[in-house]
């Protein structure tokens, strides 16, 4: 996944947060072995495109469901067609009211490409080494996928009796590259499967400081669109020896330096509207008062200029598009006859795709540059509605095992497989209880990592969390 919290915000809140302690959480009554096991026959299956296999994967888990005595018929692999390797695992563990609406568990279980001779370890095998779990997939996502299968296999060694039906669906293809994303595969293939009334999701979590306390618990309340746009430029070329002013690659140029130069404006909405205010009360000073006076006001160009020196806190205030992809030229010895770039853009939640393309269009300002946007992509899809039924049960129990630490719903400036479901009307929101260093866990990067402590304490809170939503009365 793309997944960025206000983790440059961590550094600030050290003085603040630090002596925040979490509370110690007993381990497991059971299954700790279990779960460990479990974890990392998940993070050794390699499911990255091209050359992993979600369905492994999904059939590996299933096998686990199905040895803790879950029957075939709330077992189900779905796989597209034509697409052996992207399969998709939902799993139906029944609740005695059949009206009242499921709670979903979401996760995961394709990763990005890691490449061994760049890694410190053996990135598809889990280590565990100074009191981290190393491994692609340790965190991102896999730790909650792990902890989803793991959830169902204690409600059922229990003989837990859910009010609702609990579900769980593992998918694959939301870190793109080539699978075929399976949230908007069931979505729109198997939507009464996964119907629910509620679906938990990744996209935030706890953040630690430097020393490794507890600084807040994020939600996720919303996050934005990433859209990419192609910039293209075509020429008739020539040879090199006669340069001409009428460059492909100079028009590309020049359009790119006006995208860096162009901020859109701040945005602020209920998700990082919450964000702010929460969150100034922990930082205090100058940069506090600069959080509440732009949720107040988004055209204090004061505040804005103050709280935008941090990278997280620009992302989340307003729509960004950043060049991440050149393609120019066909030989050395020739004028270019085209020239391409891609511009990613995270587009803040509410606004249309088309306000975007024309305001691209018109700060290059120049009709050499043929500005599209591809067919596809994630859906338009309104945040849900962050009611006290949805934070209570999230508040109540991270302050039970984290006192005092902050329960602060965010804007997230990337984007999950949340918004699929969010599209079709399932409200999917990000939580975790997995708190995670100021380096975000190295996600997408070299040597992904997870606490230990961070892994089990995260165990425990899901575990607890679901329960309280599948107990919910109407």
């Amino acid at each position: 996944m793309i997944k960025v919290v206000a983790a440059a915000a961590a550094a600030v809140l050290v003085s603040s947060a630090a002596g925040a302690q979490p509370a110690k959480v007993a381990p497991a009554a059971s299954g700790e072995a279990q779960f460990r096991s479990l974890y990392k026959e998940l993070v050794e299956t390699k499911s990255a495109y091209p050359d992993g296999s979600c369905t492994l994967a999904a059939e590996r888990m299933a096998a686990r469901l199905k040895a803790a005595g879950f029957p075939d018929s709330d077992l189900h692999i779905i796989v597209p067609d034509g697409k052996p390797k992207d399969g998709n695992l939902v799993a139906i563990y029944p609740g005695r009211d059949p009206k009242a609406k499921a709670v979903l568990m979401l996760a995961h279980i394709d990763v990005v490409a890691a490449k061994r001779e760049d890694w410190t370890r053996d990135p598809f095998t889990l280590v565990e080494e100074d009191g981290y779990f190393y491994g692609r997939g340790a965190f991102d996502d896999k730790a909650q996928a792990a902890i989803w299968t793991d959830n169902l296999i204690r409600y059922k060694q229990e003989g837990y009796k859910p009010r609702r039906t609990i579900k769980m669906a593992l998918t694959c293809g939301e870190e793109g590259g080539g699978f075929v994303d399976g949230a908007e595969w069931l979505t729109a293939h198997n939507r009464a499967l996964i119907d629910a009334g509620i679906a938990l999701n990744e996209g935030a979590g706890g953040e630690l400081d430097a020393a490794g306390k507890p600084v807040s618990h994020t939600i996720l309340a919303a996050e934005k669109m990433p859209v990419n746009f192609t910039f293209e430029v075509t020429n008739p070329g020539g040879h090199s020896s006669r340069p001409m002013p009428d460059n492909a690659i100079y028009h590309l140029a020049k359009a790119l330096d006006a995208v860096a130069a162009y901020e859109f404006p701040v945005q602020i909405n209920d998700a990082s509207r919450a964000y702010l205010t929460r969150m100034s009360k922990v930082v205090g000073g100058e940069k506090g008062a600069a959080m509440n006076a732009i949720a107040a006001n988004p055209a204090d160009d004061k505040a804005n200029a103050l709280l935008s020196k941090d990278p997280s806190l620009h992302a989340m205030l307003r729509t960004t598009c950043v060049a991440t992809m050149l393609d120019a030229g066909h030989a050395p010895n020739a004028l270019p006859q085209r020239a391409r770039a891609n511009i990613n853009c995270r587009v803040f939640p509410g606004e249309p795709i088309a306000q975007v393309h024309d305001t691209l269009v018109k700060i290059v300002a120049d009709p050499a540059v043929k500005i599209s946007t591809p067919e596809g992509g994630f859906p338009a899809a309104a945040a849900p509605p962050m009611t006290p039924k949805v934070l209570g049960p999230i508040e109540k129990i991270s302050q039970a095992m984290w006192p005092g630490v902050p329960v602060v719903p965010i804007l997230q400036p990337g984007a999950t497989d949340a918004t699929f479901l969010n599209a079709v009307g399932i409200p999917a929101f990000g939580v975790s209880g997995l708190f995670i260093d100021p380096d975000l866990g190295r996600i997408h990067g070299l040597n992904e990592r997870i606490r230990v402590k961070s892994l089990m304490e995260g165990r425990e809170f899901l575990y607890r969390l679901v329960k309280a939503y599948a107990d919910q009365p109407n």
